[in-house]
């Protein structure tokens, strides 16, 4: 009986996992179409979405007949409950990426800054990082790891402040530049809150291993 628990909450874990690469290749892409003005690669970003969230509903549907079949002790409902709040998590970074993907859509064939379209590339290299940095922790139950990349953080939200300060200035000198200059930034805040859904995880990994919320990060999202 305890095997058979085991073996599902293992596979939990797995298809957490595969749900964390999937998001994690829609929110490259995502950032790739906007960056290269390629509206069919955002396009299927978007039409792709649907795949996360079924993902994560029947992750939710297995933790929750987990909970009421099996009436796990407060060590193994830890478990279940962080597979559950971490792929909703996940599906949130999902719902980012198909925002910046309508993005793409939106702003083809406007006026560009090319500086801002490469610092975003950047600022999403940084975010991809993380969030595969992440899932590699959740893997392992690695607590130290997972403290050290919710505290790479403060460099993604910095990062994201320069970007939001350069549209300003851009929307300042060109006023063609505006409606770019204003997608530019919603772009960058989306990749930012990506990244306060990847601290969200880590601080899930905390609580798998203590059963204590830390709070990594003084910005939260919810």
């Amino acid at each position: 009986m305890r095997q058979a628990f085991e073996e599902e909450v293992n596979t939990l874990h797995i298809r957490f996992l595969e749900m964390g690469k999937l998001v994690n290749e829609a929110v490259y892409k995502s950032v790739k179409a906007f960056t290269n003005h390629d509206k069919q690669l955002a396009l299927q970003v978007i039409e792709e979405d649907h795949l996360i969230n079924q993902r994560e509903q029947k992750l939710e549907e297995s933790c929750f007949e987990l909970i009421a079949l099996q009436q796990p002790v407060t060590s193994d409902l830890r478990k279940i409950i962080t597979v559950m709040k971490a792929s909703a998590d996940l599906e949130r970074m999902g719902d980012h990426a198909v925002s910046i993907s309508k993005s793409t859509i939106r702003v083809k064939g406007r006026k560009r800054d090319a500086e801002i379209e490469a610092r975003l590339v950047d600022l999403a290299e940084l975010v991809k990082v993380s969030l595969e940095e992440v899932l590699t922790a959740y893997l392992k139950s690695d607590v130290k790891k997972a403290k050290a990349i919710a505290a790479k953080d403060k460099k993604i939200n910095e990062r994201s402040k320069e970007i939001l300060s350069l549209c300003i200035e851009d929307m300042k000198k060109d006023t063609e530049l505006v409606f770019g200059a204003t997608d530019y930034m919603l772009v960058s805040t989306y990749l930012e809150r990506i990244g306060d859904y990847v601290t969200n995880i880590c601080e899930w990994i905390v609580y798998l291993s203590t059963g204590k919320m830390l709070e990594l990060n003084t910005k939260n999202v919810e």
